[in-house]
């Protein structure tokens, strides 16, 4: 595929290392002389010197005919305007990384829509829902997120004198943003349908908004005790901020420590449930003062590697039981997740791998993503693109002959994730999330694509 990238700072360049290595056809915009460059010499990918927000330039590079065109650079603005020029030459898919969460809020105006993106990356954000998932659900399904973290897959364990024993799926009427995915009886795993019957000692997994799949864990442990969860942020910064919206439940008891004033009353206001504290928390004194040992987690998420590393080293000593940080320099990655067992810390993360992934998932070759495979490659978690001339098109769920052991588990189009009803419809471009068995994925695929 052709793929064009403008800029080639670090998300950018690690974009050209990754995506020229899967053999597609590469193109760089890249407004330094000198880092234009350096891409040059070190990567097999063609660069064109020039601002990305420039029309002759993006003529230039071949926006008009690419499959992809990826805006990276750290400015928002610039980044806004090549995918919506690049949209308006002829460009297949555009992708902008975005950093004030201003874009993202669709209250007033969908700006992704105004601008005709197909989607807006925010690394800060990608990179907390990587940190939300071990907090939310430590014992989680190793499944991607989806949706960007709107969708969570939980896996619950049918206990004694649960409701749901003996019950068909049918039966429960679950709040209908829930949908059962599969059922693992012993080793066994089957894709769930309207007539699985429910039995001691079960494991369901379940797809739906975290909140919504807290609510309803109940139904199948009713001796679940829900016990409050002690967090300390260290930095008030875009990637607290996002975790922060991630962790909504009243069971999360949040605490940021913030060094700058202006931003503290920024996060006052902006989170009345948090409880937000001035100070340098580099400062052992200031961390024994605030009982950081207490803490179930400790997370560093400053731009200073440096005190990520020290604070949570801190913490961890101090007794918090969990520890984990961001990681903003592309070179201290690899050096930490090695580290990591001697620094305590139990999760490195990176906005920019996360983004990365991201990226390469939306631009994979495959006819599907492949997510997870159910035991014994009974079934698979597949997500689909769906193409202009789909024979799903335009078509409620409820009017389509999906096939057999086929279950929907979510359907992403454009800014909004849900798990959708009977009633909603499918669209042109949109992601649909499916547990499928193994034998029906290629008949699936062709439905949609």
């Amino acid at each position: 595929m052709r793929i064009l990238i403008v800029g080639a700072g670090e998300v950018g360049r690690y974009l050209c290392e990754i995506l020229s290595e899967e053999y597609h056809d590469v193109s760089v915009i890249e407004s330094d002389p000198a880092l234009a460059d350096q891409v040059d010499e070190e990567l097999d990918v063609r660069v064109i010197k020039g601002n990305g927000s420039s029309v002759e330039v993006l003529q230039q590079a071949g926006a008009d005919s690419c499959d992809y065109l990826l805006a990276m650079t750290s400015d928002d603005k610039t980044n806004l305007i090549s995918c919506s020029l690049a949209k308006a030459l002829g460009a297949g898919t555009t992708i902008a990384r975005i950093h004030d969460q201003t874009y993202s809020d669709n209250s007033i105006l969908n700006y992704q829509s105004h601008f005709g993106i197909d989607y807006l990356l925010n690394p800060e954000a990608l990179a907390a829902v990587e940190l939300a998932k071990k907090i939310r659900h430590p014992g989680r399904v190793a499944v991607e997120n989806l949706g960007r973290g709107q969708i969570e897959v939980q896996q619950f364990g049918v206990k004694a004198k649960a409701r749901v024993i003996g019950k068909k799926l049918a039966e429960l009427k679950l709040d209908p943003r829930v949908r059962v995915g599969y059922v693992q009886r012993g080793q066994e795993q089957e894709v769930a349908n309207a007539n699985t019957v429910l039995q001691e000692n079960d494991y369901v997994t379940l797809f739906g908004p975290s909140q919504i799949l807290f609510e309803v864990k109940p139904l199948f442990d009713p001796e679940m005790v829900t016990e409050a969860v002690r967090i300390v942020l260290f930095g008030g910064g875009e990637a607290s901020i996002a975790l922060v919206r991630l962790l909504t439940h009243p069971r999360f008891k949040i605490r940021i420590l913030e060094e700058d004033k202006k931003q503290c009353r920024y996060l006052a206001e902006k989170f009345p449930r948090v409880t937000v504290i001035r100070g340098d928390a580099t400062s052992l004194r200031l961390l024994e003062e605030e009982q950081i040992g207490s803490a179930d987690y400790f997370i560093g998420l400053t731009k200073e590697d440096e005190d990520n590393v020290m604070t949570c080293l801190q913490a961890s000593k101090l007794g918090a039981k969990h520890t984990m940080l961001l990681v903003n320099r592309a070179d201290y990655i690899e050096v930490l997740e090695g580290l990591k067992s001697i620094l305590g810390v139990e999760l490195v993360v990176s906005p920019r791998v996360a983004t990365a992934n991201e990226v390469v998932r939306y631009t994979s070759r495959e006819p599907y993503i492949e997510l997870a495979r159910l035991a014994n490659d009974r079934g698979r978690i597949v997500e689909i693109k769906v193409g202009p001339k789909g024979s799903c098109v335009g078509k409620k769920l409820r009017e389509i002959e999906w096939p057999g052991d086929c279950v929907i588990v979510s359907l992403i189009h454009k800014s909004e994730t849900k798990v959708p009803g009977a009633d909603d419809r499918i669209h042109a471009g949109a992601r649909v999330v499916a547990i499928v068995r193994k034998e029906n994925a290629r008949e699936l695929v062709k439905m949609l694509k």
